[in-house]
């Protein structure tokens, strides 16, 4: 699109501000700089986020249109049917943008000698492979559904490839069928190298390649498969049973998102007129749905674990994390973290340092209590075998765990199941809020009192992410600050009660009051001639109230810097109005989760890391601390990364009125902030 879509208080609709951003993500894929492998890697971020956006955004405005309500308040300024319309437009001009880009991709790795071929360029000696490891290792996997009109299809699963499959009879009749891919079964399949090259098959190629394997006791004269793929609406709906407990609800409700409405459609656009016709009427989809014509291929969310064969010069060089300043895994972290605060941030310092935490909370005979908050957690995670341990040592454990962390539904029940039974207590939130603040508190017996040691993150407890997405963690032994914490998982404990805060601000009772005072305060400083600033950065900006009060202090002349990787319904640098704000958005190798508020207080700034974006859910309808930083070295640090962010004039992209994701330029030397930034703290511990 070349307009933003915005209504006339000028904000953008936040459907059409996402699907900007994932086309960041596609720019990415595209960036002939990137390496070819991590550029295929991208492509298969930009098709997972599109099915979580069709699953949860698509699906609510389309609840919006089918409830009969324009919806124009609740979208930004444009009508529901006109959104859907909107969106799908996009989606079909992006999804043939991916497809070129993946096309150019694979050309240019064959200079690389990787070649991926598909079913009609197997040799003979590729097919003895491929043939033994078919019978070996997928036709047992494979679920075959023979259609017929008498029998109903069974339902699709949204996170399923298909094949579908006609086959014209030897007596004319058209015989259809579905086959369902082995979720078990990687989707790449390396094939033996050959005179220094390698050769990649798709496992959909192999199915296409064995087609007469899978279907041989049928009669026919000609067989042909194409790829669909099917999206429900990925909403939980909660039953109102009142004997069930809340863990039960969720995991019938994440059992009842695999029947909900189709949302999506995409299918082969080669495939035949009668085939299309045919799926579509036995799986009840109309014309007025989202129906998207695509490639050969679908599900392209699996290209984020293509391979890396061995190749490095095809991959982003690894960092090595990096050892926090001053903070040894050698001694007591407790012992450390009681003469100053120090300051994690990921991926650029080891996560470990969260891990040791735990693991020396889990064996010190002198802590009692360990209070934590989960939201989303690793595969294997070190978290939680951690927080067992300690329960399993005597220690009293608390675990404040968001059953409702969309798509870790199952994985948080699988945890939460397995930590009730080693002793663990449980959380589970607050009704009508997801908890989904980032904090930890320990209380350690000194001298006969209690004393208390915790950290506050922006992001998740999670080994995984943690290499990949940038994040904050605070490790502080302030009681002022843990005091309110502590407070906090009263709230959780017994939410009737409102509590008060004097450190930290809290969703969804403060946040909005204390960051309108603190703006406030900027404006204020303006008219008495002090210095006034604000910088932020955070995931997304989407909340009508908190873009309303940034241009107030706008046109008061604050000066406004902001880094927006995601959704950003602000329209910058409008005179008259947000002609003092700027933004940038970054989308680089790691993905930016941080969020962080500096305000410039007359120049002696006042520095908070949050869990909580400026978006309606996080003000409102979430448990969020916004957490200040109050040692000066560590504020610093703070005030230094963020300069290096808006420094950037590689990846970051500029947000402006009239132009969409145009990279920020100029003639200063070349600064990729990602790649600054782990050089910062790598001069940090040579100096």
């Amino acid at each position: 699109m070349n307009n933003i879509q915005k209504n006339n208080n000028f904000y953008v609709n936040r459907e059409v501000s996402w699907l900007q951003f994932n086309a960041r993500v596609l720019q990415e894929a595209a960036d002939e700089s990137v390496p070819l492998i991590e550029r295929l890697r991208f492509l298969g971020i930009f098709s997972n986020n599109l099915d979580e956006f069709f699953k949860i955004r698509y699906a609510t405005v389309k609840r919006i249109q089918q409830a009969g309500k324009g919806g124009k308040n609740q979208l930004g300024g444009i009508k529901a049917g006109e959104l859907l319309e909107i969106i799908t437009e996009t989606v079909i001009h992006q999804q043939s943008e991916s497809l070129n880009i993946l096309s150019t991709i694979q050309e240019k790795l064959k200079d690389k000698h990787v070649t991926v071929i598909n079913e009609s360029e197997i040799n003979d000696k590729q097919s003895t492979f491929l043939k033994k490891y078919f019978y070996e290792e997928i036709s047992q996997a494979l679920v075959v559904i023979i259609l017929n009109d008498d029998v109903d299809l069974p339902l699709l699963k949204d996170d399923a490839s298909y094949l579908a499959v006609k086959m014209v009879l030897s007596n004319g009749d058209n015989q259809f069928a579905l086959i369902e891919f082995p979720r078990t079964m990687d989707r790449f399949i390396v094939l033996p190298k050959h005179n220094d090259e390698d050769y990649i098959l798709m496992l959909d190629d192999l199915l296409r390649y064995c087609l007469h394997d899978i279907f041989s006791i049928f009669n026919y004269q000609s067989i042909s498969a194409h790829m669909i793929k099917i999206t429900r609406d990925g909403e939980l709906d909660f039953d109102s049973d009142l004997s069930k407990s809340f863990l039960k609800k969720i995991e019938d409700s994440v059992k009842h998102r695999q029947i909900g409405d189709p949302v999506r459609f995409v299918y082969d656009k080669n495939i035949e007129k009668d085939t299309l016709a045919y799926l579509m009427a036995k799986m009840g989809i109309k014309t007025s749905d989202s129906i998207i014509p695509g490639g050969r291929y679908h599900n392209r969310r699996d290209y984020m674990s293509f391979p890396s064969l061995g190749r490095e010069d095809l991959l982003y060089k690894k960092i090595t994390p990096l050892p926090i300043k001053g903070l040894s895994l050698q001694g007591s972290i407790f012992s450390a973290i009681s003469n100053k605060d120090y300051l994690l941030y990921a991926p650029y310092h080891m996560f470990v340092y969260i891990v040791k935490f735990l693991r020396e909370a889990a064996l010190d005979p002198k802590v009692k209590t360990i209070k934590i908050t989960i939201y989303r957690l690793a595969k294997i995670s070190h978290i939680a075998s951690s927080l067992i341990n300690a329960a399993k040592n005597g220690k009293e454990v608390t675990v404040s765990i968001e059953l409702q962390a969309r798509f870790d539904e199952e994985a948080n029940i699988k945890y939460a199941e397995q930590m009730k039974s080693e002793g663990v207590n449980l959380i589970f939130g607050v009704k009508g809020l997801k908890v989904h603040s980032k904090m930890c508190i320990i209380e350690r017996e000194e001298e006969k009192k209690l004393k208390r040691y915790g950290f506050v993150s922006t992001g998740n407890f999670n080994e995984s992410t943690a290499k990949i997405y940038t994040d904050y963690t605070l490790f502080t032994a302030d009681q002022k600050i843990l005091k309110d914490i502590s407070k906090v998982f009263d709230f959780l404990d017994t939410n009737y009660r409102v509590f008060n805060y004097k450190q930290i601000i809290t969703s969804p009772h403060y946040t909005q009051l204390e960051l309108f005072k603190l703006i406030d305060n900027e404006i204020n400083n303006v008219k008495l001639g002090q210095p006034a600033y604000i910088k932020l950065k955070m995931n997304s900006i989407s909340n009508y109230r908190m873009i309303d009060k940034l241009y107030e202090a706008s046109q008061a002349g604050v000066k406004i810097q902001m880094v927006v990787r995601g959704i950003c319904c602000l329209v910058p640098g409008v005179s008259g109005m947000s002609e003092n704000i700027e933004i940038v958005s970054i989308v680089d190798k790691f993905l930016e989760h941080t969020r962080l508020f500096i305000f410039g207080n007359n120049d002696k700034p006042k520095v908070y890391i949050s869990s909580a974006d400026f978006m309606t859910r996080n003000i409102e309808n979430r448990v969020e601390v916004t957490c200040p930083i109050f040692d000066e070295s560590i504020k610093q640090e703070l005030l230094d990364t963020f300069e290096i962010c808006w420094s950037d004039n590689v990846k970051a992209r500029r947000i402006v009125e009239n132009e969409i994701n145009t990279y920020k330029t100029n003639d200063l030397p070349k600064v990729r902030a990602q790649f600054e930034t782990y050089n910062y703290y790598l001069k940090k511990l040579e100096s």
